[in-house]
């Protein structure tokens, strides 16, 4: 099954994205951190991609390696091979963090290991990678297996996407979505037919009010549970504290993809949800 036909599947779980990887325990963006986020069951491997001095595409979320090595220096003035012979730190970095074992991985690398075996939502620090990276997917046989996405919310947005070349690589907008703008926003996405929209949102009955417009689109909805201010109050620590009101709300409001940096805990809560379901459709029955 290709990424676009599992998304598509309506009796798929909730399907868990593992933010740079499942990081608890390997560097994150390493393919430890892929290997891991396929162990604990996460559907989804979000990685950041950027492009080397040399021309060869890598995973590093920041702009320098300060934070996952010590180094103090823009990573895309490294060349390949330099990055290469560089230690990661531990899980999510900092200086605090010992060195491991794991280097930072070229996009290759990453292909090889995923195909077959998790799909990965590519989170490309300069867009204008768009082309590039697509043709690498294809070269590497995982274009179906893998996404590309970016804002839109405008026209111009809309031009833009039309003009890379991405044939063969699902591709995922990234929008935000008011009580007053939803049909205008929904329309113009219309235009493009993401297969999948990572977004944000005024209030969740927004949302959950307009579950339909959003299955009528072919649609499906990505929501970021990670503990920063865009997600709200629906974050990865207060899930792990009340996971029904924090996934379990948003999953009944037809978020079916969460990115999560809990994807182990998402899991077992997924699993155990299902199990409260048809114990009750027992009951019921």
């Amino acid at each position: 099954m290709d990424y676009k036909d599992f998304i598509a599947d309506p009796n798929r779980s909730c399907a868990i994205v593992a933010h740079r990887g499942a990081w608890h325990g390997a560097p994150e963006n390493s393919l430890a951190s892929i290997e891991k986020a396929i162990a604990v069951g996460a559907d989804i491997v979000e990685i950041d991609v950027r492009k080397s001095a040399d021309g060869e595409l890598f995973l590093m979320h920041d702009d320098t390696l300060l934070r996952m090595a010590g180094i103090d220096r823009d990573a895309e003035t490294f060349t390949i091979a330099e990055l290469q012979a560089i230690a990661l730190r531990e899980e999510n970095g900092g200086e605090h963090r010992a060195v491991t074992d794991q280097r930072i991985p070229t996009l290759k690398q990453v292909f090889e290991t995923i195909r077959g075996r998790i799909f990965a939502d590519l989170d490309l620090k300069d867009r204008g990678l768009f082309s590039e990276v697509a043709a690498c997917a294809r070269e590497m046989g995982v274009a179906s297996s893998v996404d590309l996405k970016t804002t839109v919310m405008t026209a111009g947005d809309i031009d833009w996407v039309r003009a890379q070349t991405i044939e063969g690589v699902p591709f995922m907008a990234m929008a935000s979505f008011t009580a007053g703008d939803i049909h205008e926003r929904l329309a113009l996405l219309a235009e493009i037919k993401p297969f999948m929209c990572e977004l944000r949102f005024d209030r969740l009955e927004t949302i959950a009010n307009n579950e339909q417009l959003f299955r009528d689109a072919n649609m499906a909805i990505w929501f970021n549970s990670l503990d920063m201010a865009a997600s709200g109050e629906w974050t990865d620590p207060k899930a792990l504290l009340d996971p029904d009101a924090v996934w379990g709300v948003l999953m009944d409001a037809g978020i079916s993809t969460i990115q999560t940096d809990e994807p182990e805990a998402l899991r077992r809560y997924i699993e155990a949800r299902k199990v409260s379901r048809h114990q009750a459709e027992a009951l019921a029955g």
